[in-house]
């Protein structure tokens, strides 16, 4: 609901926007020649937040999700990191969803 009321957009707009929307696209920080490190700002944090419970939950519970999670971790990335590339796939998924008219159905080999 919460992904609904915050942002009405939602299935009106493609994935990067989505997510940037969400504040959940990394951002580069940059300035000169100096380059720091990339990390998720702006966008709406309200929508961060109410994202990252359904992202733990996911991780825990979906299958796909708990897949992604833990390749990421094997690559050496950190646990926000990977909660954060979670949390980025639940609002892409929700935009796709809304945009298709359709339900979410649990993929099953």
């Amino acid at each position: 609901m919460t992904m609904l009321i915050d942002m009405p957009e939602l299935g009106h707009l493609d994935s990067k926007k989505t997510a940037a929307l969400a504040g959940l696209a990394p951002m580069t920080q940059q300035s000169g020649k100096w380059q720091g490190k990339e990390r998720i700002t702006s966008g709406r944090s309200s929508r961060r937040r109410a994202t990252y419970m359904p992202a733990l939950v996911a991780i825990r519970f979906n299958s796909d999700l708990h897949q992604k999670y833990q390749e990421m971790l094997m690559a050496g990335k950190a646990k926000k990191v990977a909660t954060a590339a979670v949390m980025r796939r639940i609002v892409i998924l929700a935009n796709t969803l809304l945009r298709e008219g359709r339900n979410w159905l649990p993929y099953h080999s």
